[in-house]
């Protein structure tokens, strides 16, 4: 982002007046040389020093270019012609402005600056897509962290069953009142317990890890994680959130982007063996004394006009072919633009029906939580009165810990495809308002003037 801002920048900055100054301190030459027009050899030593100093402007309406240059000097020469033969030693001072205009051709310098501003806009729309899909990754990291946390407590809450269940059979073996393959049974679904418990220890340790990768925290902080996962469920129009999503997705505008940039190949693309002209008009005026103050006592006017024509004649069909794959590479970006809008369509549909089928499966994971904890606390009771096996019992608290891990892992389900809606359409139902694309990235345009 920082580097087509830059790019940005340095073109408008190159749209303004340029001013340099060119010094030459020294120019000394000693020449042998022949003058064919008198047919004989002469010698010339000349000591030049000068400055000259340039202001160049663009004009952006019609990339032409305006220049004044003003040149100051002294020059001395000595030569042993025959017909200038002598020393000559004087100033002289050239001032020159000279216009350059390109004639029956596109203006590049618009379109220069105008590539710049899309490139830079397509890469703040791509910063602000990523800041988006940042807060989607976030919160899927964060989720696994409390998936991480939840299945923890879960495994807790079974080895603390367990433990009951284990010091049960074992006064009932003691006692003489259950079979010896019970306590064994008992034991092993002790050593399970707590296996479960240390995976689950690992994969949280694991979670909040990543999670701290992903936010650049401290590797050695420890973090605890809080989150409110009911699910209220929120209204969804989703004729809103797709006409929603056509307004303002980014992805759009960079498809369109795509377009305009490749009319601008275009553009360039027509302009090969093109018929141009250039017309430079100078008007300049120049004067020499052996006495500083006199330079300009007899100036010399020197304009000039020079309207010159390039005319291509025959290119063996090159520009047409070119012309032809240019046009084949707009249809390209402009099916592009189609097939975004379709897929933005059938996204927020899909996210639409994954909240609802998210509802349903929430009340069936209630549900089937309230029946799966009934069911063990009556099973449980049947163990502690001798009418059913361990094994059996173990089963029934896998099925337990299965029920709450499964509305756990629905809730959780329920919240990122909400956030995902909202990333789809760029509307907010949780708040009833619009995303506006522009506030995604209008701070980091704010610093970026700073």
């Amino acid at each position: 982002l920082e580097r087509f801002q830059k790019n940005l920048e340095a073109q408008r900055a190159a749209l303004k007046s340029r001013l340099s100054l060119d010094v030459t301190p020294l120019n000394y030459n000693n020449q042998r040389r022949f003058d064919s027009y008198r047919s004989e050899w002469y010698t010339n030593e000349s000591f030049t020093t000068n400055t000259r100093f340039l202001i160049s402007q663009p004009i952006l309406p019609t990339d032409g270019t305006i220049t004044l240059s003003n040149e100051f000097g002294w020059q001395a020469s000595n030569s042993d012609a025959s017909v200038s033969q002598g020393q000559s030693e004087r100033f002289y001072n050239n001032l020159y402005l000279n216009v350059n205009q390109p004639l029956f051709t596109y203006n590049r310098l618009k379109l220069q600056l105008k590539e710049l501003e899309l490139s830079y806009e397509n890469a703040n729309i791509s910063y602000a897509i990523q800041r988006l899909n940042l807060e989607k990754n976030v919160t899927q990291f964060f989720y696994n962290v409390f998936m991480a946390q939840k299945n923890l407590a879960i495994a807790q809450e079974e080895l603390v069953n367990t433990q009951k269940s284990y010091e049960i059979i074992k006064n009932k073996v003691d006692a003489g009142l259950a079979a010896k393959e019970e306590f064994y049974q008992a034991e092993l679904n002790l050593s399970t317990s707590k296996s479960s418990l240390q995976n689950a220890e690992v994969a949280y340790e694991n979670a909040k890890d990543q999670l701290k990768l992903y936010l650049g925290m401290d590797l050695f902080q420890d973090i605890l994680v809080l989150a409110d996962v009911e699910a209220n469920p929120v209204k969804v129009d989703m004729d809103m959130a797709i006409d929603n999503g056509l307004k303002s997705r980014m992805e759009l505008r960079q498809r369109e982007i795509d377009i305009e940039t490749s009319q601008f190949d275009m553009i360039q693309t027509k302009s090969l063996n093109e018929f141009r002209g250039d017309l430079n008009l100078r008007l300049g005026i120049t004067g020499d004394d052996e006495d500083i103050t006199k330079i300009f006592n007899s100036p010399t006017r020197s304009p000039s006009v020079n309207l010159s024509f390039s005319i291509p004649i025959f290119d063996w069909g090159e520009k047409k072919a070119r012309i032809a794959a240019q046009e084949a590479t707009i249809q390209s970006q402009e099916l592009n633009l189609s097939e975004e809008k379709k897929q933005i369509i059938i996204g927020i549909r899909q996210v639409y029906r994954n909240l609802q089928n998210q509802l349903n499966q929430i009340e069936i994971a209630k549900q089937s939580e309230t029946n799966a904890q009934l069911t063990y606390e009556i099973n449980l009771e049947r163990y502690e009165n001798g009418d059913l096996t361990g094994m059996d019992l173990n089963l029934y608290q896998a099925q337990l810990s299965e029920r709450k891990l499964s509305l756990a892992q629905a809730l959780i389900n329920y919240k990122i495809e909400l956030l995902n809606l909202k990333i789809q359409s760029l509307y907010d139902f949780e708040k009833g308002e619009p995303i506006l694309p522009a506030e995604l990235y209008l701070n980091q345009n704010n610093e970026n003037e700073k």
